[in-house]
């Protein structure tokens, strides 16, 4: 679904490419900084984006699919991944995010109808020592092998947003 942007974040988009307009190798910087801003990059930040630093906006397009970092959807106001690389996946990161799911009502790589979480399944996410992990919010949860953590991390957020449990 194409949403229109308002002209606030057009705005916003607009400062962000003009912060980095003649820099060497700008394209990366200006779509990391469009996603902190916004929490996505939306196609006519591609554009603006691919004018300013003289290359096409397919290749824009190409750096955007091709880092999982970023992403063409908004996320929730919640962002939970869920490590799937092997040392997680033997030790039952399947059965996490299939939990993660449930419990908030999102499938995987998706956000909620209502836009409180977003469930991403990821790679390794670099602390296979603490297999399985989760990181919700930035925050990293290791060693997740109760399914009663998991619960109580995704009600407390419930409460939080004050979801009646």
């Amino acid at each position: 679904m194409k949403r229109a942007l308002n002209g606030e974040t057009l705005a916003k988009i607009d400062r962000i490419v003009d912060a980095h307009r003649g820099e060497l190798g700008p394209v990366k910087l200006m779509l990391h900084d469009v996603q902190h801003e916004l929490g996505y990059i939306p196609f006519e930040a591609m554009e603006k984006i691919a004018e300013a630093a003289g290359v096409s906006v397919a290749e824009v397009f190409g750096v955007v699919t091709f880092y999982t970092q970023f992403t063409t959807e908004p996320k929730g106001k919640h962002v939970i991944n869920v490590c799937l690389g092997t040392a997680c996946y033997v030790k039952g990161s399947q059965a996490i995010l299939d939990q993660v799911c449930e419990l908030t009502h999102t499938a995987v790589n998706k956000t909620s109808e209502d836009g409180l979480f977003s469930v991403d399944a990821t790679r390794c996410l670099g602390a296979c020592g603490l297999a399985p992990i989760i990181i919700v919010d930035g925050q990293v949860h290791g060693n997740l092998t109760d399914p009663k953590v998991l619960n109580h991390i995704i009600s407390e957020i419930k409460l939080s947003e004050g979801i009646v449990l």
